[in-house]
């Protein structure tokens, strides 16, 4: 379990969280979903250990992350941010096997062929430098860079959000499907409501660094904590609201 206790987080007399407290189950997916500027980046990355907090205490388990446990406890984490976040001078498997390489990992090739597989990305690909990939290429790229090392627990930010729908789609379908058969604990970012009722077991909503609404896809829509929720809930329109009726014979 991944706890988090009275988080918070300023920046320039702006406040980025107030005070959060939350809770995520292990081997449950979780999305953090807001508008722009909502904090659950922020939450995230703190999560991550990328940022520090003002206040307030993340815990994994029983062990709180800290500056004298961050370095261990990071490389159990998997992280992917939008667009794959590649390094530009090194090829995709290169990217893939940086931290594995650092750490001294020993099965390096056969890792790479498996997530490879689980990623539907071929040996010729990864050969390639990001320049050379198309945007899911990359992401896909980032997913494996994130699963290098078996981490327990994997966190993505907004990690579709720059793919053409199509692209999108596809990646959605595959992640969904990696998440079942790893049983990780998922926290994942995005601004998109149907997106997070596809991938989430429990929803989060944020407003203004604090959070609102906590539960499935069906409390938000038939149990909105309040008129904010409903709001945002009433505005993720679906395309196929405007398409026309069509005309019976």
């Amino acid at each position: 379990m991944i706890r988090v206790d009275n988080i918070s987080k300023t920046y320039a007399q702006q406040t980025a969280l107030a005070p959060v407290s939350v809770q995520f189950r292990p081997q449950e997916t979780t999305v953090l979903i807001g508008a722009s500027g909502c904090g659950k980046s922020t939450l995230l990355r703190i999560i991550a250990g990328l940022l520090i907090p003002d206040q307030g205490h993340v815990f994994y388990g029983e062990q709180e992350l800290s500056q004298s446990t961050m370095e261990v406890m990071r490389r159990g984490l998997g992280y992917v941010i939008q667009d794959g976040g590649l390094f530009p001078h090194l090829t995709a498997q290169q990217n893939v096997t940086l931290l594995a390489n650092f750490v001294g990992r020993v099965d390096i090739a056969a890792r790479v062929h498996e997530l490879a597989q689980l990623v539907n990305l071929s040996e010729e690909t990864l050969t390639r430098y990001p320049q050379n990939l198309s945007g899911g290429q990359r992401q896909r790229v980032g997913i494996m860079r994130a699963l290098m090392l078996d981490p327990q627990v994997l966190l993505l930010d907004e990690p579709l959000g720059a793919l053409d729908p199509i692209t999108r789609y596809e990646l959605q379908t595959q992640l969904k499907a990696i998440f079942s058969r790893l049983q990780k604990t998922v926290i994942l970012v995005t601004h998109d409501l149907g997106e997070a009722a596809y991938f989430g077991d429990e929803i989060i909503l944020m407003d203004s660094g604090k959070i609102l609404q906590k539960g499935n896809f069906n409390d938000l829509l038939e149990h909105p904590a309040n008129d904010y929720v409903r709001d945002f809930v009433r505005a993720q329109r679906s395309p196929l609201t405007f398409l026309p009726e069509c005309d019976h014979v």
